[in-house]
């Protein structure tokens, strides 16, 4: 089960959205008429005037399931899953409206929450993707529904406002933090993606106690996006990254070079009574291990060029000498 949070102005949008799509049916609902939009965003907004100085009263839930627990669905359960949701959200003694829509790939439902509560106080939003996060995994995990395989897996075409721009920022690091060994080096990385870092320090100390990125104004906690992008888990993972960068490095140092692999092999080959014999009574080994046999530059190999052409100039004089003095004779 996934849940996606939103928190919004109007009522009335948000309401006619989710009511009147073709094939909406309303499941459940608590302090609010049921006949129609009008009436339930007219009870909303009534309970609303109690608080109005909330500019953002409107709280809209999203929670989807993947097609394979479709068997396990019915509305009465999907009713108790979303009641267990936000009893898990702290979302309590409100009004609300559940809604199931039939349209999409995956089974989903619709809530709509007024965010001022039935005694007149503000239901906080605060943290709402952590919670989020952590509800949909337990109530996943107790009632056996499929567990999605990662981030990677989400259509990032269908997001949209914080949930489109959390991804935007998990999708940046995750990349940034392939290419980092240092702290400076994923500070740059992302600096280049557009994305800045901020640092919370412990109070009165130096100590890094937590970490925020920011990209176009939207900010967010590390462990808000992902909970591998906590500071001290970012912390390790570099760390990581550092210690497997110096062994590849001492690798390559300690391990011997292309040309001196094809000696030792030709040496171990070559070393028995056998041994081929060429012109000037040397074996192939000798003549691969002699200098002359060595790889030309680039210089050298100019060079060898103006040699030849030198040579076959002088070799053409004297064949022209040759049949110039025939003749003659």
């Amino acid at each position: 089960m996934i849940g996606k949070p939103i928190t919004g102005k109007s009522f009335g949008g948000c309401v006619r959205y989710v009511v009147d799509k073709k094939d909406a049916v309303i499941l459940d609902a608590n302090g609010v008429r049921m006949q129609n939009a009008y009436l339930i965003t007219q009870d909303l907004n009534q309970q609303r005037k109690t608080r109005p100085g909330l500019g953002k009263a409107v709280g809209h839930l999203v929670l989807s399931w993947s097609n394979e627990d479709l068997p396990k669905l019915s509305d009465q359960i999907m009713v108790e899953r979303a009641k267990e949701y936000m009893e898990k959200m702290n979302i309590r003694n409100t009004q609300y409206v559940m809604v199931r829509h039939h349209d999409g790939k995956n089974p989903h439902m619709h809530i709509i929450y007024n965010r001022v509560d039935n005694k007149g106080n503000t239901i906080s939003d605060n943290n709402s993707y952590g919670q989020n996060i952590k509800a949909c995994k337990e109530i996943t995990l107790k009632h056996g529904y499929h567990l999605g395989k990662g981030k990677e897996q989400v259509n990032r075409h269908a997001l949209t406002g914080k949930e489109k721009s959390r991804y935007e920022l998990f999708d940046a690091i995750k990349s940034a933090l392939k290419q980092s060994v240092s702290w400076k080096g994923l500070e740059s990385n992302l600096q280049a993606k557009g994305i800045q870092i901020d640092f919370k320090m412990r109070s009165g100390t130096n100590e890094v106690q937590g970490i925020s990125f920011e990209k176009d104004g939207f900010k967010m906690k590390g462990s808000a996006i992902d909970r591998t992008f906590s500071y001290c888990n970012l912390n390790a993972q570099l760390n990581f990254n550092q210690q497997r960068e110096q062994q590849r490095i001492a690798c390559i140092e300690n391990s011997p070079s292309v040309a001196h692999q094809i000696r030792e092999v030709l040496r171990t080959n070559y070393q028995h009574d056998s041994q081929p014999v060429f012109s000037g009574g040397k074996n192939l080994l000798e003549i691969l291990l002699s200098p002359e046999f060595a790889p030309a530059q680039s210089g050298d190999q100019d060079d060898a060029k103006i040699y030849r052409k030198k040579k076959k100039k002088k070799t053409g004089q004297q064949t022209d000498q040759e049949q110039s003095n025939g003749i003659s004779r």
